[in-house]
């Protein structure tokens, strides 16, 4: 039995596995260059690959936690919850939680979305999360908007998934169930991309030189032009590029000169790698783009900005779609909640940090904005039980100490 009659109890239906090719399952349409895009030639563009590696590892090294919030509104760690461990550390048995996000934002950022099967036991606990490959699955809603998944196994086997069995993170969509697929419609910018490396490659592979004129004063068959030219590529071509040609029955020689649009491939290089910066909503300078006007100042609020617009949009699809898929009713109900904790991403260092507390304590006389337990959930620590931690006061009646009596003869 495949591993879908394991889990589902039952064997479906069987496809020729030979028509699963990368045309039927990716939908691959040329680009105007020519150029047939998809998921696994457009990772061979540095810039998207960039952005692949950014968007992820920047998903996958944020802490994933499950938490709960008290009858008080504050939140703990709930360490004592199955998904806890799941989410944590170990999703399956050959993955660990970052690789699981990983993998999975690669496959939400360049296809449909990423999808895991979701493993239970018999109370509904969630035991483990099985990726899938995206080109294997395929996204339905039927006549009452009831959404499932049909999932081709290795074998050919089709098996039909609810929607309540798969982990689906899904990026932008059009129909609201089906994410749209950036590799296609930014097919072109790829495409562009991928020719202009190509056209690059072979000028340089040829010295960067353009290639010559042999000219003869007479005229020449069709036979002679060819033998000429290969006996030409034999002795001057390949690693003899650069030697000495040594001509006869008065041929001439002349060099072709590079045109200004060979000369402006680099800016066309460079602007290309803005353009799928732009499509992929990471900014230039996470992908080692940097311009002239930049500074440190700058590149730290580009860095801010990143978090906050580019992965933040990312942060928001994981929690709600593993809240709605991981969580049951009763979960939530009881106030548990997934987070990625991206508070270390955006805080500054440990002085200023420090000093914006200390500020946001409040004075001697007037309490702040912050308790001591704001500031430990800002720094994703437990609250204390201590006298005045869930209180604004001031920074003497938190010390114990009592602040000094005014009457009209002044200062007692």
């Amino acid at each position: 039995m495949s591993l879908f009659g394991a889990i589902l109890g039952r064997e479906q239906k069987s496809v020729d596995v030979t028509a699963l090719t990368l045309q039927s399952i990716l939908g691959e349409v040329p680009s105007k260059t020519g150029i047939t895009v998809n998921a696994n030639n457009a990772l061979r563009v540095s810039a998207v690959l960039g952005c692949c590696r950014v968007l992820a590892e920047g998903i996958a090294q944020i802490p994933f936690k499950l938490t709960q919030e008290r009858p008080d509104g504050s939140t703990k760690a709930a360490r004592d919850h199955r998904l806890f461990d799941v989410l944590w550390r170990r999703p399956n048995d050959w993955m660990t939680s970052f690789e699981f996000r990983e993998t999975l934002m690669y496959h939400a950022i360049l296809s449909k979305g990423g999808f895991a099967i979701i493993s239970r036991n018999i109370h509904g606990e969630v035991l483990e999360l099985l990726p899938l490959v995206p080109g294997n699955v395929n996204v339905r809603q039927d006549s009452g908007r009831k959404v499932f998944f049909e999932v081709t196994d290795s074998a050919g086997t089709v098996g039909v998934f609810p929607r309540a069995s798969i982990l689906h993170i899904r990026g932008p969509s059009w129909d609201t169930v089906r994410a749209l697929e950036v590799v296609r419609l930014a097919r072109e910018a790829i495409g562009l991309s991928i020719a202009t490396e190509e056209s690059q490659a072979l000028l340089h592979a040829n010295g960067a030189r353009p290639a010559g004129l042999l000219s003869y004063e007479r005229p020449l068959t069709e036979d002679q032009q060819a033998r000429i030219r290969k006996s030409w590529n034999k002795v001057y071509g390949g690693e003899n590029k650069f030697g000495t040609a040594v001509l006869d029955l008065g041929a001439k020689y002349s060099q072709l000169t590079m045109s200004g649009v060979d000369a402006q491939h680099i800016e066309t290089r460079r602007h290309q790698v803005e353009e799928i910066a732009r499509m992929m909503r990471v900014h230039p300078q996470m992908l080692g783009y940097h311009e002239k006007s930049s500074t440190y100042a700058s590149a730290e609020q580009f860095f801010t900005a990143h978090v906050v617009h580019g992965l933040g949009p990312w942060v928001e699809r994981w929690e709600q779609a593993c809240d709605r898929d991981l969580l049951t009713e009763e979960d939530r109900a009881a106030g548990y909640r997934t987070n990625l904790v991206v508070d270390g991403l955006l805080r500054g260092d440990a002085k200023s940090r420090s000093e914006f507390y200390k500020a946001s304590l409040g004075t001697s006389s007037s309490p702040g904005w912050n308790t001591p337990n704001d500031i430990r959930r800002l720094e994703n620590q437990d609250p204390i039980a201590a006298p005045g931690a869930d209180k604004l006061v001031t920074v003497d009646e938190l010390s114990g100490r009592q602040a000094p009596a005014t009457g009209a003869g002044g200062a007692a």
